[in-house]
């Protein structure tokens, strides 16, 4: 069975090599790594509540997070460095095409009042930056309590040189951008 990056990587020069002008398939874009990361915030004292988002980050990727520490001390915020601030997973490979697809095809549709995704938030080098509110629409987690509910930023990192060619490829992969 072929998944989703595998079926669109082999079609996605065809399509797109008058385009950009491609000579040779290696230069279409592909998706390296998929970065998920989550800030703790105001949760950060409460070690259940630091805990509990760590289990349902591992349950939304298949991956055990990696817990990211402050940089700097803040007096106001009451951190220190190396205070717990947040967890971070990087996919790679099929889990990174198996979250991508249950990001595109079922969790963006479940987001209230949804209409698409901005394409303002492609970089310069092509990469995908996506914000989502509530952790809650991914299936994994949409059941339990939902008083701590926590958001998540998503990065799709790409071999796209520019936001043109990063813009067609996810466009081509599936992604619901605003019209």
């Amino acid at each position: 069975m072929t998944t989703l990056l595998q079926d669109n990587q082999k079609t996605v020069f065809k399509d797109l090599k008058e385009q950009f002008g491609w000579t040779n398939v290696m230069q279409a874009p592909r998706v390296t790594k998929v970065v998920v990361s989550v800030g703790v915030g105001k949760m950060a004292k409460d070690k259940a509540k630091v805990e509990l988002v760590a289990d349902r980050l591992a349950k939304i990727t298949g991956q055990k997070p990696a817990t990211r520490g402050a940089k700097k001390s803040i007096a106001t915020f009451k951190t220190r460095i190396g205070d717990r601030v947040g967890y971070q997973v990087t996919l790679r490979g099929k889990r990174a095409e198996d979250f991508l697809n249950r990001l595109i095809h079922v969790a963006l549709p479940r987001t209230k009042d949804f209409k698409g995704i901005a394409t303002s938030a492609i970089d310069e080098m092509g990469n995908y930056t996506l914000g989502i509110k509530e952790h809650t629409v991914f299936p994994e987690t949409a059941d339990e309590e939902l008083k701590d509910v926590f958001g998540m930023a998503i990065t799709v990192v790409t071999t796209a040189k520019n936001k043109e060619a990063a813009r067609a490829y996810l466009s081509h992969l599936g992604f619901p951008f605003k019209k």
